[in-house]
């Protein structure tokens, strides 16, 4: 097993050691059935695992170290795991907040076999300071997907259709002791296509984050260990270093949006992503844009970001 030091200050910092998860081995066979559970197009499973194996050969390339938790699963949680076909989400499960790692907690009951599996592995990698398996005792529902690492002040949450405020709120304590001071929370709809913070918005570099136009219009409560008060989202995050980016060029909610950072001048997007949206503004001119074909894996409804969960970032 590599040694693994968490640490992630940031969503754009040289990406070190990130976790994956392979496909499930059921395939999604109709639309009828996509529709049942949640996803957007029926899904071939082979397909879905060679798409997995080049987007892991692309961050090997860019020399990160991959790791496939679903390796180290033994007996019947590695029987039920390969089953479960959500599983490849990974960035859901916890989040690593500077050196300390928080467990999310699933949502919908579908997915509560993932998180138990990932964190039970998480108690053997982690020594107790970094991890705490009951820190989400009294969560409600923490998927990660709705959380951004903003710098080494401030996080960016959202509480929807995936997240409760109630769980942001048993959590934040934890997260001011993992060395943040500030954190902003925005509520935005609960729809198929906004289930996620990052289906709406992503980090872009040091201080660009791209988001959906609308998003202009919603306030974020900034809490702190002093208190709470309401800013517009803009305003946040330009006090927190950030241009934004607004857009309405968003084609696929996925392919476009759900973008992995893998160094500060390099992006993993997906080869549907509409490239004029990273081209919009001075700040991306220079970036290099890696190119993986994640497209059987887009149609379970999550994209290269909701793929990876980096654990160690420079």
């Amino acid at each position: 097993m590599v040694k693994i030091h968490p640490n992630c200050w940031s969503e754009h910092g040289e990406l070190k050691t990130v976790m994956v998860c392979s496909p499930s081995s059921l395939d999604i066979p109709d639309q009828r059935t996509a529709d049942y559970v949640g996803w957007e197009k029926p899904v071939n499973q082979e397909t879905a695992k060679e798409n997995h194996e080049g987007m892991i050969k692309a961050m090997e390339d860019a020399g990160v170290t991959v790791i496939d938790y679903s390796l180290y699963l033994k007996e019947d949680k590695a029987e039920l795991n390969h089953q479960l076909i959500n599983r490849v989400f990974v960035r859901d499960l916890a989040c690593v907040y500077g050196n300390t790692v928080i467990p999310g907690d699933a949502g919908i009951t579908m997915r509560a076999p993932e998180y138990l599996h990932s964190h039970e592995l998480f108690e053997t990698w982690f020594d107790e300071k970094t991890f705490s398996i009951k820190n989400n005792n009294q969560l409600k529902a923490l998927e990660n997907g709705d959380v951004f690492v903003l710098n080494k002040d401030a996080v960016f949450i959202n509480t929807g259709m995936r997240t409760s405020m109630e769980s942001i709120e048993e959590v934040q304590q934890e997260i001011f002791r993992a060395g943040f001071s500030e954190i902003g929370i925005i509520d935005l709809p609960r729809t198929g296509e906004t289930m996620h913070l990052d289906m709406n918005c992503n980090v872009s570099g040091s201080d660009l984050l791209i988001a959906k136009s609308y998003m202009r219009l919603f306030p974020v409560q900034i809490i702190t260990e002093k208190g709470a008060r309401y800013v517009m989202m803009e305003e946040f995050l330009r006090r927190q270093g950030f241009d934004v980016l607004w857009t309405d060029d968003v084609k696929h909610t996925v392919a476009d949006i759900n973008f992995l950072n893998l160094d500060p001048e390099t992006l993993l997007v997906s080869t549907k992503a509409n490239k004029k949206i990273l081209k919009d503004h001075p700040k991306l001119q220079g970036k290099k844009l890696i190119e993986v074909d994640v497209n059987e894996l887009e149609k379970g409804g999550g994209g290269i970001r909701c793929m990876t969960l980096p654990l160690e970032r420079n």
